[in-house]
């Protein structure tokens, strides 16, 4: 067992690391959420990792993303996300896929091959496909519902997606994924009424052109306990595999 991992196996032991470092996770999203859930999954000893994004690293990520840094702005939000896992565990596999995941790309991914996915994208329609590949295909799924407009960290909850409360975008899948007869999902989510943002910042040309939602606010500590929240779960469901 590699050095750096000494303290986690004393808590779980050998067995449950050799398993780890046999999984692959797919985490869609590498945001202000799911950057935290490859910093937790990396230092876990996840043995291999697809990484899905097609944004690069802005300025205004800086306050939230812990792979966003002034030395990283500009870069593939997968390819610096990639270079730090690495700079933890080097031996890790991290295949890398600068694009959005939309229904209409869904088929290029090799579901098969994940022993979990993660849920950490922004848009209802990709969510919704993402939810249904991964279930199709009998992978372990977890979304992450809104950490925008949040300050109260002690509010995130894991739950079942049916037993929620509050949080606007759950309302939105509860609705969406029944109809669609997905009957059951992990999430992350909180029970914090959202509050509403103080002043929204001036769209650049491209947001202004797009049909994305009105920009959340959003703090340090919020999508991150929301995406360690997400990392522990998968890692007790890896283990008990």
């Amino acid at each position: 067992m590699q050095e750096q991992f000494q303290r986690t196996e004393m808590l779980v032991g050998r067995e449950a690391l050799t398993k780890l470092a046999g999984c692959r996770v797919a985490v869609f999203g590498i945001g202000g959420v799911g950057g935290y859930v490859c910093e937790a999954l990396a230092r876990s000893g996840i043995g291999a990792f697809d990484l899905v994004d097609k944004d690069r690293v802005d300025v205004t990520n800086i306050n939230r993303q812990i792979i966003a840094t002034f030395d990283t702005v500009g870069q593939y939000k997968t390819e610096a996300a990639k270079q730090r896992m690495l700079s933890i565990n080097p031996k890790a596999d991290i295949r890398i896929w600068n694009t959005f995941f939309l229904p209409e790309n869904a088929d290029e991914f090799p579901f098969a091959e994940y022993d979990y996915v993660v849920d950490a994208v922004d848009t209802v329609t990709a969510k919704i496909e993402l939810i249904q590949r991964a279930k199709n295909a009998g992978k372990p799924v977890i979304s992450a519902m809104g950490a925008g407009n949040k300050l109260r960290g002690e509010q995130f909850r894991i739950a079942d997606l049916y037993e929620t409360s509050i949080c606007p975008l759950a309302r939105v899948m509860r609705k969406e994924l029944k109809k669609r007869g997905v009957d059951s999902l992990k999430v992350v989510y909180s029970e914090e009424e959202p509050l509403k943002p103080l002043f929204s910042p001036q769209p650049d040309e491209e947001e202004a052109n797009s049909k994305r939602r009105q920009t959340p606010g959003s703090i340090a500590y919020a999508p991150a306990i929301c995406g360690l929240l997400m990392a522990e779960e998968i890692l007790r469901d890896l283990m008990k595999k």
